[in-house]
């Protein structure tokens, strides 16, 4: 082989790794595009958003709903690494559509210090709106004083007493009734369970079951860790709490100053200081007022004894929201070790887990007949931070 065969054999080499190099940035900046602007990846580590969305559910979520961020940090794409102290300015591109009711969302985990887009995912459902005054009794979320009751696949603990402690349902269905969890109490006769309100009014139609109540939690040990604290909230029993709107002025008094100052100074960016009883400062001009200057959202998990939610942490500020959860693109049971077939290419429900009810009319022997069925959450034991789940 002579040397020019050999130097138009190296030069042919060279020019097809090029073109694979070149194939290959395209290919990069395409899928940075694509995962900045128009959809991301995610997939469910924990529970807290059963049974609508089960560990392991891998998901598409939209971003042009509500309208793309643009870059608040300046880092590598997709990861956590950015250089501190190098922010932009908060801009969102138009969406075609609003935030509603109902909606699940994921938005970077409000409390955390890194820059908005360096926050780790959270994914919840929205149940509070801007301007909405939020309250949760007995378990049953109200909105500005009307029930809200659980929506199609939440699920909360019941109290069950049964007329004889040897009566049990086969797990295969208490699975096909919606019932995800048993556990036993101090009482043979009594067991809680962890189920949507579809499984509790079929569990109620059984013979022996003598009654089935909402499990309320009433502890101490929750003062301190809801949002904000020392109010002697529990998951069960909480506010009321009124959400801020854009736009919207409040009259500061000591006893809001513990809810709102956090988003003034926090998300809104002043200093913000009580001087007296009824007069504040802001950026050190005396006021006695504030106007919020975006929305704000009060987010719980379907699974609403499982969830570490707004009721621990506050508010979700708009520009915290990433995107609408629309698709679950793949499911993997990782105790069967099984792809979850049925949830491939599965939406994502949205408004609609409330536009079909389930109501108990006599669920616990006519002692909460007519009443709508309850929201919101309960625990034994405070809550871990299990909610953040990783971008695949």
């Amino acid at each position: 082989m002579s040397t020019d065969d050999s130097s138009r054999d190296a030069d042919a080499r060279k020019s097809e790794l090029r073109q694979w190099g070149e194939s290959l940035v395209v290919a990069v900046v395409i899928v940075l595009i694509v995962r900045s602007l128009l959809f991301d990846l995610f997939r469910i580590p924990t529970p807290s958003m059963e049974e609508n969305l089960l560990v392991g559910d891998y998901l598409v979520v939209s971003k042009l709903h509500y309208g793309p961020r643009t870059p608040v940090s300046l880092g590598i794409p997709l990861t956590s690494i950015h250089l501190p102290g190098v922010t932009f300015p908060y801009h969102r591109l138009p969406g075609f559509s609003k935030v509603q009711r109902g909606d699940p969302i994921v938005f970077n985990y409000p409390p955390d210090d890194e820059p908005i887009d360096r926050k780790v995912h959270y994914v919840k459902r929205v149940i509070g709106m801007p301007g909405d005054t939020l309250s949760v009794r007995d378990k049953l979320v109200h909105i500005d004083g009307d029930p809200l009751p659980l929506g199609r696949g939440m699920q909360q603990y019941w109290t069950v007493t049964k007329s004889d402690a040897r009566y049990q349902i086969p797990r295969r269905r208490m699975e096909e009734m919606g019932i995800s969890e048993v556990r036993r109490t101090n009482r043979a006769e009594t067991v809680r369970v962890l189920a949507t309100p579809e499984g509790a009014k079929q569990m109620r139609q059984r013979s022996w079951v003598r009654s089935i109540e909402p499990y309320i939690l009433n502890s101490d040990e929750y003062n301190d860790l809801m949002y904000p604290s020392g109010r002697g909230y529990t998951p069960d029993n909480y506010g009321p709490v009124h959400i801020p709107a854009k736009g919207t002025t409040v009259k500061l008094t000591d006893r809001n100053w513990a809810l709102y100052r956090p988003v003034i100074v926090r998300y809104e960016g002043h200093d913000a200081r009580q001087m007296t009883d009824s007069t504040f400062a802001i950026d050190g001009a005396r006021t006695s007022t504030y106007t919020f200057q975006q929305d704000y959202f009060f987010a719980m998990g379907d699974n609403r004894d499982n969830s570490q939610d707004s009721r621990f942490w506050g508010f979700v500020p708009m520009d915290h929201v990433v995107g609408k959860a629309v698709l679950t693109y793949f499911s993997w049971d990782h105790e069967a070790w099984l792809p979850r077939f049925g949830r491939i290419l599965r939406p994502i429900a949205d408004a609609g887990v409330f536009r079909e009810q389930p109501v108990m009319n006599e669920l616990s022997g006519g002692q909460t007949a007519g009443v709508p069925l309850p929201d919101s959450s309960s625990r034994a034991r405070p809550p871990v931070v299990t909610d953040r789940f990783p971008a695949r």
